[in-house]
Formats: structure tokens, sequence, C-alpha cells
């Protein structure tokens, strides 16, 4: 009998043993990461960490470089504040932080106990233009996400010369073109999660890349970029995207175009002359404060637009062709736009009939026809509308139908889109951005006030949607009005307005109209 109790002991010994061996550990503000030990911030049940380096500063010869691995560090590195912002105008897009050209800095937050816990993971990626943007503009806080179960990340990347800057210096130097180092830094931040996001309970193999207007531009290049195959699983574009064939000169481009290397190697070569710089060497010995001094008003400044080019290597060709060839990440993808996406930048002007129709006929040219057919101006109030819904059309919302029709008929990732329309009753409709907040449940506190219980009810809905679309590539669930799949056949948008629900893509006609002027176009 002794002997019999002796051995269940044991046994239960060991049991215990190899039960407490085998179970994740806890996760606690302390985490072991690439190059050192950090310590973050435990708050409200969740975890954050911020200001995590994930590649060496890119400065002195690293600048215009992709990111060099980093130097470890010794000790214990505080990870409760956001890094500087990437070198741009101070404190714009929102940036609480200081900037510097040493920025290449991430964020973490989940709610994990343990390490093992297998959490979908979004990586999100600011806009700006590509000229500024942070990870810390409040409005992008990962707490929202975080309370529904999921590891949110940010990741800075560098914006305007610093990121963008292509020249045949460059190109040469690095045999792989130039001008998309933004782009490599956001792969480095991806590379960074697939080693240490584990730490932190995610899951590596279910990582979702998330970005709004240039990040939302960046989302689909990287979804079609082979340097980024395999980093992630599932794509969310809000407001960004670019179909239209590559920008061959300097003349206003359709949409949002993406140079070719050889029209980016020029404005690069301008923007040394105007630096002073007489080469790459010349340049990279200027300080950060110069560089950025130079760029003048606006954004990209001097009448340059700084991009990701094409460069062969991050962004082979043009993205049209290359979903067409089969030639792209095949992920469910998430895509949308809103109703009214360049209101807010058109300085409210009006424009006459006469005034659109004569515009038309200039940029369009042989297709003028088309398009005039399809957007209505016979009164000057019609074509003050038409004006901004061809804005709308040409800059985002053709490219956002444009990639759900390629990945359905291309890809076996399913395409969900949106369309926001939801506004105060005296505006026009949904200005650029105004869903980015209800996604992440970042409402009030700005010049709306504080969220209305609508707000929050539709704040709710839209971030479960996309935490769904995170965990499954699907965004339905439980109490959430069905949101079927985009098809050639079935061509279904959610409309968020003041009674969510699937339609019919709106404006359906209009993208057909200057969808055909962009065959046209790639024909010429």
């Amino acid at each position: 009998m002794l002997f019999k109790r002796s051995s269940c002991f044991i046994a239960l010994l060991v049991l215990a043993f190899w039960t407490g061996a085998c179970s994740s550990p806890s996760l606690t503000t302390t985490v072991e990461v690439t190059g050192g030990t950090i310590e973050g911030v435990e708050q409200d049940g969740l975890l954050s960490y911020k200001g995590i380096p994930f590649a060496a500063p890119p400065v002195g010869d690293l600048r215009w470089k992709a990111p060099a691995p980093l130097e470890p560090w010794t000790g214990v590195k505080k990870a409760d504040a956001f890094g500087p912002a990437c070198m741009q105008a101070a404190r714009a897009m929102g940036n609480t932080a200081p900037v510097s050209e040493d920025c290449l800095y991430l964020n973490v937050w989940t709610p994990a106990k343990k390490t093992g816990e297998k959490l979908p993971v979004i990586f999100w990626i600011y806009g700006g233009g590509f000229s500024g943007g942070s990870t810390s503009t409040p409005m992008y806080d990962g707490t929202g996400f975080a309370n529904k179960g999921v590891v949110l990340v940010s990741g800075a990347y560098r914006v305007g010369p610093f990121g963008f800057l292509a020249h045949p210096e460059l190109s040469s130097e690095s045999g792989k073109g130039s001008g998309t180092y933004g782009l490599a830094d956001m792969i480095a931040g991806l590379e960074w999660v697939q080693e240490n996001i584990g730490r932190f309970g995610g899951d590596p193999s279910n990582v979702t890349i998330f970005g709004h207007s240039a990040g939302g531009m960046a989302v689909n290049m990287l979804a079609a970029s082979p340097v980024a195959e395999g980093l992630f699983h599932r794509a969310i574009c809000m407001s960004g995207g670019s179909f239209a064939p590559l920008q061959t000169s300097n003349q206003a481009v359709t949409g949002l175009g993406i140079p070719a290397l050889e029209v980016a190697e020029s404005n690069g070569e301008e923007f040394l002359e105007k630096l002073g710089a007489a080469d790459i060497k010349a340049a990279r010995a200027l300080s950060a404060e110069e560089i950025q001094n130079n760029l003048g008003g606006g954004m990209g400044g001097g009448g340059l637009r700084f991009r990701p080019a094409a460069d062969g290597y991050i962004v082979p060709t043009d993205l049209f062709s290359m979903y067409q060839e089969g030639r792209f990440n095949d992920t469910p993808i998430l895509v949308g736009n809103t109703s009214d996406e360049l209101g807010s930048f058109r300085g409210g002007g009006n424009i006459t009939a006469a005034q659109f129709e004569e515009q038309i006929k200039s940029q369009y040219g042989p297709r003028a026809d088309v398009i005039l057919s399809a957007y209505p101006h016979s009164t000057d109030a019609e074509a003050a509308k038409s004006s901004k819904e061809l804005s709308r059309d040409s800059t985002f919302a053709w490219s956002t139908w444009t990639w759900a029709r390629l990945q359905s008929e291309k890809g076996n990732g399913k395409a969900f889109e949106y369309y926001y329309d939801y506004h105060a009753p005296n505006a026009d409709g949904a200005g650029h951005g105004s869903d980015v907040p209800y996604a992440f449940q970042t409402l009030g506190g700005g010049p709306q006030g504080d969220p209305k219980p609508e707000d929050l009810k539709l704040s709710d809905m839209i971030s479960s949607y996309w935490v769904n679309f995170a965990k499954s590539g699907d965004p339905n669930g439980p109490g959430l009005p069905e949101w079927p799949a985009f098809t050639e056949d079935d061509q279904k948008a959610m409309v968020f307005d003041a009674a969510p629900g699937a339609r019919p893509v709106p404006n359906l006609d209009k993208l057909k109209a200057f969808d055909a002027y962009i065959s046209w176009l790639r024909e010429q």
C-alpha cells in the first residue's frame, strides 16, 4: 500500500514538473528582445512597450541605406516612452515626440498574460503623404485593439528625402535601385516581429499589416513585394493603394502613382543640386536639419514629391502588372475609402460647369468624353460635386475597387471592401482619415467634442470587424451585420453610415468610367 501511494506521489510530482516546464512563462514588464532587455509598463491589465529599437540609427554613412542590424545594449532599456519621430516638420500630423534622424523604433501593446498565447498580431503603418507621420500620434494608441485580444505593433519608417530619395549613385551603390528606404524600414520592423513577437504573446504566423493613406499605399506595395514574402498573412488598407501605370515624367500623375526609377533619380539629382551637394558623400555629410530645411513648403517641398519608387527590388514594377501576372503575396485583404476623401484638402473652392469641362478635356484628352458622361456637370453645383467625386475616385476609390477585383480574381485570399460615409448632416461626406479613430477606438477630445453613443457603437463595430479579420481573415462575427466577400460577379461593399450594411459598391458607374481611361492610358 505504501509502495502504491509512493508511486502515485512520484507520478504526480513528475506530472507537475513537466506541466510546469512545458507551460508558457508569464509575461512581465521585462522582456528579452533582439539587442537586449527592455522594461515596459503595465496598466489596466495591458502591457505596453514603447521606443523599442529594431535597427541601427540610419545616420552618417547609414543614411540612404537599408536598415542595419542593431548594436546590442547592456542593462535594462526603459520602454515607457515613444522614440523620436523620423525627420519631418516638427509636430506635424499630431506627432507628440521630438524629431530625429535616429528614429527606427517600434511599440507593442499586448493583452497576453503568458508568452505562448499566440494572439493575432496587427502591424500598424502610419500615413502622412510619405513626408510626415509618427507612431506617437494619440489617434494611433494601441490600447483599443489590445483590449479586443490582439497584439498591436506600430513601427516608424523614414519619410521625405530620408526615406525616399532616389539617385543614380545610390542605385549603383546598392545594386538594388534606390528610393525605398522607408519601405525597407517597414520590412525590417516585420522581420523584428517574426523574431520577437512570440515573447509578447503574439503569433508570428498570424500577422496583419494595416495602414492608412500613405501607410495604406505602403501596405499595397508590401502586398506585391517579393522582399516582404512570408512576413505577414493579412492586409488592411484604409484609403490607399496604387494601381495606376508608373509615373514616367514629372508631369502631374493620375492618382497615387509610383514613379519609375529614372524619374525618381532625376528628382534626386535636382534635390542634391538644391542642397549644394556635389555627390552623395557630400549630401551624407550635411546635417539632417540642413536637408529638412531645404524642402521648402508643402508635402515633399520644393515641387518634389518624395515617395517610394519602382526600384526594381522592393517594388519591381507597377502593381497592376504584378497582380495580373500573379506575382504578389496572396493573403486576404480588407480595403476601403471614405466618401469625401479630398474635401479637407481642397480649401472649399468651387468650380463652374465650364471650368470643370475645360479641366477634364485638358487632363483626359481623347478620353475626356468618357469621364464627362459619368460625372454630371450641367450646373455649377453638379460640377463642384463631380469635381470632388472624381478626385476621390482617381486618388483612392479606383485603387480600392481595383485591388478588390484583382485579389478576388487572381488570388485565393478573400477580398472585403468598405465605403465609409458616416458624417455630420451638414457635411458633404466623410473626410480623409475620419474613419481611422473609429478603427482604433480613439474618439473624443478633438474639435468634435465627446463622442455620442452612436459614435461609440460604430467604433465598436468597425474595430470588431478589423479584429475579426486579423484573427481569421474574415471580418464577420456574432452581432455584426453580414459582410460578404467581394467578387467580380457580386461587387458588394460594407457601407458604414448611420445604418451600416452591405450594398453594391457605390459610384460603380464612375469607377468603371475612370477604369476605362486607365486601361486606355496603359495601352499608350
